[in-house]
């Protein structure tokens, strides 16, 4: 069950939250520092208008009230002996039927809109198999042997390759030498955090739609068939498979061909600074 609370940093009732904060923080000097960090203004449209419900967001100090407020859903959730995972205003909850789910969802609605005056997004939540969310960009599906294992979500995934198609757009007038750097700066932080998925193939197939690209760019650059062929007979290449290549397709098909493979090697492209996905996946895996 996929538990998502709408607008949460917007919606946050300011008296109710002030009272789960008195509980821990006695100094009221500090309690009157919080109430009006939460009344701070809002600029809209260069006028000053007072904030009566919401913290103010990304500040520091508003993930911490958020938790101090949640932090009453997650003893409810453990006195229910639920298991559950959550992170900010998105909750997992793991119960063993799609009917307990919706119980448990309709009961926990109804706790967030009494207790805590919280309205539950019915758009983002959800009562399904955890192989048919995702949460914090990961899913979870079945692997070769049955075990459920964590995987990345494919919306996370199409995320990166869309920030990725727009700087191989940007490739095609620099050095691939200078793209592979920026595609690495953008791979890294992913895999780190994508470390841990159970399922090599994802890095795998990952390096081989970039490496295609790479071979694209490189492709386009070189421009007239005369070039194209002294490159690839530069690169190691026979005459009979450099002239075996065809002009009159497009750059994304010939970096699939054999002669582009065998004269951009996987080998070749790492020597000019590309950093292998599943390299790094594996070397993280090791590490932990």
């Amino acid at each position: 069950m996929d538990l998502d609370l709408e607008k949460f940093f917007d919606r946050v009732q300011h008296d109710v939250l002030m009272a789960r904060v008195a509980r821990r923080v006695k100094d009221k000097r500090v309690l009157w520092l919080i109430r009006r960090y939460l009344q701070a203004g809002m600029m809209e449209g260069g006028v000053v208008s007072p904030r009566t419900e919401g913290t103010p967001q990304g500040s520091p100090l508003s993930p911490l009230l958020s938790n101090i407020l949640l932090d009453e859903l997650d003893k409810e959730l453990e006195r229910r002996g639920h298991k559950f995972v959550r992170y900010a205003d998105d909750c997992n909850v793991y119960v063993k039927s799609e009917a307990a789910g919706k119980r448990v969802m309709a009961s926990l609605e109804n706790f967030l809109t009494k207790r805590l005056r919280l309205k539950v997004n019915r758009d983002k939540s959800a009562v399904a198999k955890p192989t048919e969310r995702k949460f914090l960009g990961y899913s979870f599906r079945p692997d070769r042997k049955g075990k459920i294992r964590l995987t990345v979500a494919p919306k996370s995934i199409q995320r990166l390759k869309d920030k990725l198609r727009a700087e191989f757009r940007r490739g095609r007038g620099r050095k691939l030498t200078a793209t592979i750097e920026v595609i690495n700066k953008k791979t890294r932080g992913w895999v780190n955090y994508f470390k841990l998925s159970g399922f090599e193939y994802i890095f795998r197939s990952l390096d081989g739609w970039i490496r295609r690209h790479l071979r694209a760019i490189q492709w386009r650059q070189w421009k007239t068939p005369t070039t194209r062929v002294r490159k690839l007979l530069g690169l190691g290449l026979t005459p009979e498979q450099a002239k075996g290549v065809c002009n009159r397709c497009r750059a994304w098909r010939n970096a699939k061909a054999p002669p582009m493979q065998q004269a951009l090697t996987n080998a070749r492209l790492a020597g000019m600074g590309f950093v292998s996905l599943l390299e790094t996946y594996r070397r993280l895996v090791c590490a932990s």
